[in-house]
């Protein structure tokens, strides 16, 4: 199974249409979005695969955007989410809260942590967890999402432009 990771899209079309056809040429399973969506806009973006959100910490209008995910049929899961995939248990978070990153990461619970936030991608391995982010579909260069096999946990940071 290939997951796909997005984080702050920051409602920039343009950039999140470039992922969205990343994605889809990758052909991803699923997709998990890290946080700062944005606009209610970028969630529909997300239609052709089953998608979790996280809020980030410029998604103001979080009522708004709870709203779309649901209307869309997504999963709006607010601050923290968490999923069982291929016998992996996964956390996602958009990452401004470093404490309750740190507690993800280092808590012992979770094969994959992924969070967003920094603009910069990385891939470590923490004990037993995989630490993904993504990087950025907006401000960073070069903007990136990233793609994980599951079970296996290989992930791979996927820059575009």
């Amino acid at each position: 199974m290939l997951l796909g990771v997005v984080s702050d899209t920051h409602g920039h079309v343009p950039n999140t249409t470039l992922a969205v056809r990343m994605l889809e040429s990758l052909q991803v399973a699923e997709v998990i979005h890290c946080g700062d969506i944005g606009s209610s806009e970028i969630v529909t973006m997300f239609a052709a695969w089953p998608t979790h959100f996280v809020f980030g910490n410029v998604d103001f209008d979080r009522e708004g955007l709870k709203q779309q995910i649901t209307l869309a049929g997504k999963t709006c899961c607010g601050e923290f989410g968490t999923l069982r995939r291929k016998d992996r248990e996964i956390a996602f978070l958009h990452g401004d809260d470093s404490k309750r990153l740190t507690e993800a990461i280092r808590g012992g619970s979770y094969a994959l942590a992924c969070h967003g936030h920094t603009h910069i991608s990385r891939i470590v391995r923490v004990g037993e967890t995989l630490v993904l982010n993504p990087g950025a579909v907006y401000r960073a260069r070069p903007h990136s999402i990233a793609v994980v096999e599951l079970p296996t946990l290989e992930a791979t940071i996927v820059p575009f432009d």
